[in-house]
Formats: C-alpha cells, structure tokens, sequence
C-alpha cells in the first residue's frame, strides 16, 4: 500500500512482518496455522508482507516451512512478498519462487552481531551482497537491505552516525535500492532517528529509507512520530508489537506495533487504504499463535 502524507512528497509503505513477530517462538506454529494468519494478512492491504525466510532451520526452526507456507497462500495479491536470507545458499533457493518480490539481508554495523545473525564477517557479508544483488537481477526480485544493530548496540561494538553513514554509503556503491536501518535490540531513541535519518535522505535521494525498529510499549508512539516527521518512506511493524530478533537476546523489546503506526498516521489525516475489518479478523486470529 502506497500512501503519502501531507509533509511527504514521497510515497509511504507499510512493511507487516509476522515473520518478525513469530521466528522466536519456542512452540512451532504449525504450517496451516501460518498459513490462514498470512492470508489475513494479504487481504489487509499492505505495500509488503515479511511472510518467511530461507535460513538454516537449526538457526530459526520456526520458518522451517516457508516453502510449504508460500505454496498456500492466495496469490496473486496487491501486497508484495518479502523473504529474509542469511546467506547465499538462501539467496539461491528464495529467487527461485516467482511469487517473492524482496529479498531482505541483514547487514550489520556491528561485528560481533554479523557473526551471531549469518556467522560471518562484515567482509564477508558485503560480498553476499553483491552476489545477491546479481542473482536478484537476473531473477527480477529487489533487495532490501537492513542495516543492523544501526542506532547502537549491546556489545561494545564502535558505533556512531558517521559509521551508520560509511556502511550505507557502501551499499549503494553496490547498487542497494531499498536501505532499512534497523534497530534490532530497541536502543533507538526519537533523538537518533531523527538524527540518523534525515542526512541519508538528503545524501541519497535516489534510495528509498526505512525503519525497521524495537520498542518497548512506552516508547513506540514517539518513535514513531519520530520516524515519520525524520523522512522515513517504509515503516516495518508488527501487530501487537509481538516479536524481537531470537540472535539478540533481548525479551524487553518487540516490534512497532502496527495500529499504533495506523493510529498515528490516520491522526495526521493519512489516506490509507486499508480493509480494516480484515484487520480486526487478524488481530482476533493472532490470539492462536501469540499466546
């Protein structure tokens, strides 16, 4: 779903990611389960849906079934697919299903994360970059690239906006379209977003900017004003704000809560274009996953 605000020239998309909200659950939801909560989902109305992903099922068991998700849902639809790889062997096996759109890697600024999330190097990660960059070309998909851990991390890893600007700076060197600074661990602030955000809009122009932020549910409102009145032009969230990243550790965080991304945008008089009693169907059906 494309919306545009009253400040914005640009376009607005609004990114659901059950496949955030759910990756860390202990108990496994099973396929059909998943299967009738995305095709909720689809109905909604969002620009992307982050339904799944190709990794390794030792490291995230619960999307081990992505395929066989994929294979059920009621496709075509106006909402795009997206599916997160770790690596190139997932890049190899996501581009070969015609209805995914985005492939998403996550890129981190720090380290010691790059190795716990894809076990390996920043180095190494750059060069999966441009191979996926290759393969989706030739496969007709987009790559969305997350900067990880990008408002700071637990680590004692260097971190600072110059830092934040160089990695983004060297993904578009690659030819990285869709940049989405993510905040993995719920360390942002509404000061570094607005702080990050406006310079890489201003220095890349051509490239279209996200969040991908955690929170806990005191602080999601002022972020995401934050985000909004900072040039963000794709919002990730998830509804109810379930989820967080199972690499990380952290059980204070989840996800931006999706209605609290409708609430905010709806109160600056936004058009979205959402099918609001699917909404609610979904938000009803989630009480069967998220317990």
């Amino acid at each position: 779903m494309n919306i545009k605000t009253e400040n914005s020239e640009k376009a607005i998309k609004l990114v659901e990611c059950p496949r955030d909200a759910m990756q860390g659950l202990h108990d496994f939801v099973p396929t059909e389960i998943k299967v009738q909560y995305l095709n909720l989902l689809l109905k909604v109305g969002f620009d992307t849906l982050d339904f799944g992903s190709f990794v390794s099922p030792k490291a995230i068991p619960q999307m081990r079934d992505t395929e066989a998700v994929l294979a059920q849902l009621d496709l075509p639809s106006k909402t795009k697919l997206l599916a997160i790889v770790a690596n190139l062997k997932g890049v190899e096996n996501a581009v070969k299903h015609a209805e995914i759109s985005y492939l998403g890697f996550p890129f981190s600024i720090s380290e010691t994360f790059q190795q716990r999330n894809t076990n390996s190097s920043i180095a190494q990660s750059l060069n999966t970059v441009e191979e996926m960059l290759e393969l989706c070309q030739k496969h007709n998909k987009e790559a969305v690239v997350y900067l990880s851990m990008g408002f700071g991390n637990p680590y004692g890893d260097e971190w600072s906006t110059d830092i934040v600007t160089h990695w983004a700076h060297q993904l578009v060197e690659k030819g990285v379209k869709i940049i989405s600074v993510a905040d993995t661990v719920g360390v942002s602030t509404p000061e570094k977003i607005t702080t990050i955000l406006p310079p890489l809009v201003q220095q890349f122009p051509a490239i279209e900017f996200g969040l991908h932020l955690h929170s806990t549910p005191q602080q999601r409102l002022e972020k995401i004003e934050a985000a909004f009145s900072a040039g963000c032009t794709r919002m990730d969230s998830a509804l109810k704000g379930f989820g967080g990243c199972p690499m990380a550790a952290d059980d204070l965080t989840g996800n931006i809560a999706t209605e609290d991304v409708i609430y905010y945008l709806n109160g600056q008089g936004t058009k979205l274009g959402l099918d609001l009693e699917k909404w609610q169907e979904a938000m009803l059906f989630s009480s069967r996953i998220f317990h």
